[in-house]
């Protein structure tokens, strides 16, 4: 979308050349007035004369008239429900009778039916926008600022559009919570469903932001709505110039369409507990103190969310800027937590027995109720007091980790894709968390599916572990793919409440960046907050 001042024709020619060399599909246009939508005229022809014939939208807000006018020489026009012929909500008049209902509905054919004649008539396209935050009093009254209210609206001017045997629209469900954004347009299309409506979809996140957080937002929404085979055009909204959305669109497509290509799945499997519509978060037992324990276990995790990271026995060569880079608090020298401190570390290497430095840094962090978590192989060759102990189901199903101390606490990896007979060894285990680690370079199977079917395993048989999503990102992989994949990949399932808390690997990438990108995604996730937006 161009971000110049429409009136200024030459300048939002030059943008909209940069974005169309960037391989954008198409180009949105702010109209506010009749000023703009003249302006429009020449935008066009002097594009066309570029030999520049990428598709132009406009958008409209509040002005019939203006959508008139520039639907004479724009592709596609863009409406938004809550206030092409509604202003936005003012709680003027909180009820409305049925008569007092009817009585808008008619008035809002009345303003919109003229556009769409004129769209017929010059073939144009139509996206019927809904805005989680424009919207009418008449929906407000009614619905509240639900996805329900936001899908009526939308709904409000397809039937009109039906009525006038007009078809050539989309839908959108923009809003600036990805939450309720992914809600709203799984609802618009299981409503659909039911109507026999198939109309393409625009997905987009409003307001995303800037930087990572930007991409985060928009890969959690726009992701989540892609791996579940919704959407057929995509904005990322930055604060950025605008050339620079299309990067981070591309690589979201790449991901939706090569999972619709490889029909990545997992062996068929029934959901009886995933919420669609609405946020109910499946919260895991948190960790709790056990007659013996010899530590404080229950900050290993926590309740709104956990970030865990990787750390490597070199980073525990300097423990003061280990624990900074934890980002835990120091005085004199001993660390402790703060409101967005790491909550318990991978260490795939213990120290030598008789390093006792190291092993002194890893007993300050126990100490203060982070959780160190070691490989069952590092256990038992070089074992580390009260340390959490990495298993699989193989060394569970064998009973290998008998050879532990017993009250050894547990924390299993598990793929997700493992037989029936492979997982049941989960209810017979007592474990502080799961893991949930699918190599993010598993060409057959998705990640989203293999841990939906592992909650539903989970939820089927009243098994309450925390679970963790694992994810361990190759060499050389570019930061905005790690984000875009990090809120895909792991960002579709949490705001279906389904985990709690993530762990990103990534050899090559700086651990504050990994660290803040954690966090990033539980707050874009609306689970722990820890900055202000």
């Amino acid at each position: 979308m161009t971000t110049t001042d429409t009136k200024n024709v030459a300048g939002t020619v030059e943008q909209v050349m940069r974005i169309a060399d960037q391989g954008a599909d198409f180009v949105r246009i702010t109209v506010q007035g009749k000023k703009e939508a003249d302006a429009c005229f020449e935008i066009k022809n002097s594009l066309v004369q570029k030999k520049y014939n990428i598709p132009l939208v406009a958008d409209i807000h509040f002005a019939p008239s203006v959508a008139m006018r520039v639907a004479e020489c724009l592709d596609k026009i863009r409406v938004n429900p809550g206030n092409f012929a509604d202003r936005r909500a003012q709680f003027q008049k909180l009820e409305y009778t049925e008569d007092d209902y009817q009585k808008e509905l008619e008035h809002i054919e009345q303003v919109f039916a003229p556009l769409v004649e004129k769209c017929k008539k010059y073939g144009r396209a139509m996206r019927i926008g809904t805005n989680h935050g424009s919207l009418s009093d008449r929906i407000m009254s009614y619905y509240g600022d639900s996805p329900r209210g936001m899908v009526e609206s939308a709904f409000e001017y397809a039937r009109i559009c039906q009525k006038l045997d007009f078809h050539n629209f989309v839908f959108s469900m923009k809003a600036s919570n990805p939450v309720i954004m992914v809600q709203a347009y799984r609802l618009l299309a299981a409503e659909m469903n039911v109507l026999g409506w198939d109309y393409p979809l625009h997905l987009g996140v409003t307001e995303a932001g800037e930087g990572e957080d930007g991409r985060m937002k928009s890969a959690i929404g726009i992701g989540t709505l892609l791996m579940d085979g919704l959407g057929d055009t995509i904005r990322v909204s930055l604060t950025e110039p605008p050339e620079k959305e299309i990067d981070p669109c591309r690589k979201l497509a790449i991901l939706g369409m090569k999972a619709s290509e490889l029909q990545k799945g997992v062996t068929p499997f029934e959901e009886k507990h995933r919420h669609y519509f609405d946020f109910q978060r499946r919260t895991g037992q948190l960790p709790v103190q056990k007659e013996g324990d010899e530590v404080d276990y229950r900050g290993v995790l926590h309740r709104d969310g956990s970030v865990l990271m990787s750390v490597t026995l070199d980073q525990l060569k300097a423990p003061e800027l280990l624990y900074k880079s934890l980002a835990a608090k120091l005085a004199v020298g001993m660390p402790f937590k703060d409101l967005a401190t790491v909550d318990s570390i991978l260490l795939r290497e213990l120290p030598p027995l008789d390093d006792k430095d190291a092993r002194l840094a890893l007993k300050r962090l126990i100490d203060i109720s982070m959780g160190v978590i070691v490989p069952f192989s590092e256990q038992v060759t070089k074992p580390l007091p009260n340390a959490l102990v990495m298993v699989n189901l193989k060394e569970l199903s064998t009973g290998a980790h008998k050879l532990l101390p017993e009250g050894t606490r547990l924390v299993v990896s598990v793929r997700g894709d493992e037989t029936g007979e492979e997982i049941e060894v989960l209810k017979s285990t007592d474990a502080i968390m799961i893991l949930h680690d699918l190599p993010y370079s598993e060409e057959k199977t998705s990640r989203v599916h293999a841990a939906r079917r592992l909650f539903e395993f989970l939820s089927e048989n009243s098994l309450n572990f925390p679970v963790i999503h694992h994810i361990q990102f190759a060499k050389e992989t570019h930061r905005d793919e790690l984000v875009i994949g990090a809120g895909t990949n792991a960002g579709a399932l949490l705001v279906d409440g389904l985990g709690d808390g993530v762990l990103l690997e990534a050899p090559d990438q700086d651990f504050e960046f990994l660290r803040d990108t954690s966090f990033n995604l539980l707050q874009g996730c609306r689970m722990r907050n820890t900055k202000t937006e």
